[in-house]
């Protein structure tokens, strides 16, 4: 490729509607346009590289096995209605209504249709297993777009499920596409974790998500450094026994209730009533399904919904509205407690349980109580980990210290079981004759977040530091002046000998400025810019840069091709 015919353009500042590294240098080094919130265009640069990185992907789902195939972005509301995810997945799923009155949704996951494909044609325990395959848009309505590609409304996901006569099969096959997915991303050059993660809203008997450790990450992730234990905080166990505090006796303190006009959150609490947060019980009115429920936690804790809804066995739960606070409480937001005839099911975070001089809320507008002590002043039948866990908390698996980092997710798999094979009638015939349902496995990967992880974690003050597999070209020659006839003779000379070499290369051609094209060629990050200067030149010697370590040497030009060569295939980690 040439540079002068391409379509690259390039920026000197950071976009302004840009929070994180990746959007910012994905859009200055002409990678990608927003159109409008959460939709963005991908420019030929950008496309390589998503092309790149679906190629390592289709050749890694090849050797596990996996077969391709390419399913409709449209999709009928009835599947979901049948698996029970319709209600479930709420306002994220982009629905219409089409001219002929059917409702119909862009498709956010394809559970379903691959579930009922597979129902109408597998017939017998000779069809299994079965693991089948896409690379396809997704659509979600995501309230808050952020990140540039990293959560958008549209994206590009893999996603693969397996079909088995049993859970021995879903385990083989499980193992198969962990170790794929740790081959793809090894390749990829991204620095992965994979975690023990909640199913959510996927369902099924067990998951594990692949992270990349970064600050603008909206997942959080637990690592043991002891004993190697790693899990997203949302699965994460909280290690530790809590021992009840005193209920009776003159060592009790007296419950009291106190006046707090206009001061309902926890830290403004605190400050009033001089106590620290971790004495402040918060009392949560949660609709679990349709039931509300009191969840209590200490006022430092935060509650965890995923341990919540597994705790209840409910597939949604939000926060009450203030009616219905008000419904089950007799007081306003901000000012709920256990104490009193509350109408709800209470269950109280096993920290709770240790309180001994407690504040909650008095369920009293402007009203608190302290001196509270779990046991005394009010009952909880139901004690449960249902917090997150912190850095204070000890490894669940050794005891040991801890560390919390942020993460993006770019990868996931889940232990379906029958979750959508069961309502959607997914069933085989065994070799008795007896019909059994098929037994499911899901995996995906977020393809644009390979490229905006990358991003986020191999960049520095010039640009982006691609790998030599996903880099849009693996090697840019760059000619230091254009109207030296030798120099561009040259320069032609090593940019065909890498074309014929099987090298993806590309000429810079412009008649622009060495500084420009310096810049540009830093802020793009191709891993390789070999450099024709007329000093080096007159010494029969061209220049080779490494853009990872900016190391810079003299090549002699006769062997610059070659040695371009074996650099680059040896980067491309085949």
């Amino acid at each position: 490729m040439k540079w002068s015919k391409s379509f690259m353009p390039t920026l000197k500042e950071d976009p302004q509607d840009a929070e994180a590294i990746s959007h910012k240098l994905m859009v200055r080094a002409g990678i990608i346009r927003r159109l409008t919130a959460g939709a963005y265009i991908y420019l030929p640069l950008g496309y390589k590289i998503l092309k790149k990185a679906e190629g390592i992907i289709r050749e890694e789902m090849a050797k596990a096995g996996a077969i391709e195939l390419l399913m409709p972005a449209l999709q009928p509301v009835e599947l979901w209605k049948k698996t029970g995810r319709y209600d479930v997945i709420g306002d994220v799923m982009i629905k219409f209504t089409d001219r002929h009155g059917r409702e119909t949704a862009l498709g956010p996951t394809h559970e379903e249709v691959v579930t009922s494909l597979v129902a109408r044609e597998v017939r017998s325990y000779k069809d299994l297993p079965l693991t089948l395959y896409q690379i396809q848009t997704k659509f979600r309505d995501e309230v808050r777009p952020r990140f540039g590609v990293v959560r958008s409304c549209e994206f590009i996901m893999k996603d693969a499920y397996s079909f088995d006569t049993g859970e021995e099969g879903l385990e083989e096959n499980y193992k198969k596409m962990y170790a794929a997915y740790c081959r793809i991303f090894e390749r990829c050059g991204i620095g992965y974790v994979p975690v023990e993660a909640d199913t959510g809203m996927m369902g099924g008997a067990g998951s594990h998500e692949f992270m990349v450790p970064c600050e603008i990450g909206e997942d959080r992730i637990v690592n043991c450094p002891s004993c190697g234990y790693s899990a997203s905080t949302e699965v994460a166990a909280v290690a530790g026994t809590f021992v009840p505090g005193p209920s009776t006796g003159e060592a009790s303190p007296v419950m009291e209730e106190v006046d707090t006009p206009g001061v309902s959150t926890v830290e403004a609490v605190s400050g009033l009533l001089k106590v620290g947060p971790e004495a402040v019980i918060k009392t949560l009115i949660y609709m679990a399904e349709d039931e509300p429920v009191a969840v209590l936690v200490r006022g430092d804790h935060e509650a965890n919904e995923a341990k919540i809804k597994k705790y209840l066995g409910v597939v949604r739960l939000e926060l009450a509205d203030e009616r219905k606070i008000f419904e089950v409480t007799g007081g306003p937001v901000g000012f709920s407690g256990p104490v009193g005839n509350i109408s709800a099911r209470i269950i109280g975070d096993n920290s709770v349980k240790s309180l001994t001089m407690a504040v909650t809320g008095a369920n009293k507008k402007d009203r608190h109580l302290t001196g509270v002590v779990p046991g005394r002043d009010f009952n909880v039948g139901e004690w449960a980990d249902l917090r997150n866990i912190t850095e204070e908390d000890k490894c669940p698996r050794c005891g040991a210290d801890i560390n919390i980092k942020n993460a993006i997710e770019i990868g996931h798999t889940f232990k379906l079981g029958t979750k959508y094979s069961e309502p959607l009638e997914a069933r085989y015939l065994d070799s008795d004759g007896k019909e059994n349902t098929i037994v499911m496995g899901c995996y995906g990967i977020g393809v644009n977040r390979i490229l905006a992880s990358l991003v986020e974690t191999s960049y520095d003050k010039d640009g982006i530091i691609w790998p030599v597999a996903l880099s849009p070209y693996e090697v840019v020659v760059i000619p230091v002046k254009r109207d030296d006839e030798e120099l561009m003779r040259e320069a032609e000379a090593i940019y065909d000998a890498l074309i014929s070499a099987g090298i993806d290369a590309i000429l810079d051609d412009r008649d622009r400025s060495p500084g420009i094209k310096f810049k540009d060629a830093d802020l793009i990050g191709f891993p390789y810019q070999v450099v024709v200067g007329r000093k080096a030149l007159d010494q029969g010697k061209v220049e080779l840069k490494e853009r990872a370590g900016g190391i810079k040497t003299l090549v002699d030009r006769d062997k610059i091709a070659g040695q371009v060569e074996d650099a680059v295939k040896a980067g491309r980690g085949k």
